[in-house]
């Protein structure tokens, strides 16, 4: 189960995988990683971006397959991943099960969450029953 936080909000996605995209604030171009949620935490298991962008050139393993570098990042689970949001550029959306939202989107219109609060992603805790 994913959750995602914002302030002391938090909202739980039955998700055990999802894609995160976005496009480079600067050069535009388009990103996307594939994650999984595991008991450890988070784990990228795939990345990639279309062209290359400040910060984010593709690494030297990284495949060209229709106009994408794929690769894999090599980094260990994280307990949480924050998500900046600046305002200025587009939000980062949430791909899950063919639909994708505005990570903002998934808390209810009342929370009012600013453009600009960052969102902390996580492996919810289990509840022992």
């Amino acid at each position: 189960m994913l959750c995602l936080s914002a302030g002391a909000l938090t909202v739980a996605l039955a998700l055990n995988s999802f894609t995160l995209t976005w496009v480079h604030s600067v050069q535009k171009s388009e990103i996307q990683e594939d994650w999984r949620v595991e008991a450890d935490g988070l784990r990228v298991v795939e990345s990639r971006i279309k062209g290359s962008a400040a910060g984010y050139d593709p690494p030297p393993d990284s495949v060209l397959r229709d106009g994408w570098w794929h690769y894999d990042p090599h980094v260990p689970p994280l307990r949480e991943l924050r998500l900046a949001r600046s305002g200025a550029v587009a939000d980062w959306q949430l791909c899950a099960a063919g639909l994708c939202r505005p990570v903002g989107a998934y808390f209810p219109p009342a929370a009012a969450i600013g453009s600009q609060e960052p969102l902390l992603l996580s492996a919810c805790e289990r509840q022992s029953g």
